[in-house]
């Protein structure tokens, strides 16, 4: 479990990036919800912290690659692997996330604690 910040820090619209191995962004988005993605796109090493929330979508700021943070599915190429989804939840006023067990999609060339980027 990765403690990300008190709610009332994290306004509805904005993101922060998790130094976790991989980095999690967080979203709280403008209808209120909250969701957790891996932060890195994967088609090249950029954070989706730093993209565009339209609904529940964000738009990678490199490639405008985008994913559905729900389901981490992607929505719009050049990104063909999908990035994982974490478990969000508030717990005494705070944002708290469970890193998913899958293993992280990663753009090529980057590699996370013995996990390397698969092929796209």
């Amino acid at each position: 479990m990765h403690k990300a910040c008190p709610l009332k820090d994290l306004a509805p619209g904005e993101a922060l990036r998790l130094e976790t191995t991989p980095p999690i962004a967080v979203f709280h988005t403008e209808e209120g919800e909250l969701f957790a993605i891996d932060d890195t796109c994967t088609h090249q090493d950029a954070s989706l912290a730093d993209g565009w929330v339209e609904g529940c979508e964000v738009e990678c700021p490199l490639h405008a690659s985008k994913f559905d943070l729900r389901t981490g599915a992607v929505d719009a190429p050049p990104a063909k692997l999908p990035v994982r989804v974490h478990e969000v939840s508030v717990v005494d006023g705070d944002i708290v996330v469970r890193e998913s067990e899958e293993a992280p999609n990663l753009p090529p060339g980057l590699t996370v604690h013995g996990h390397e980027s698969r092929p796209s």
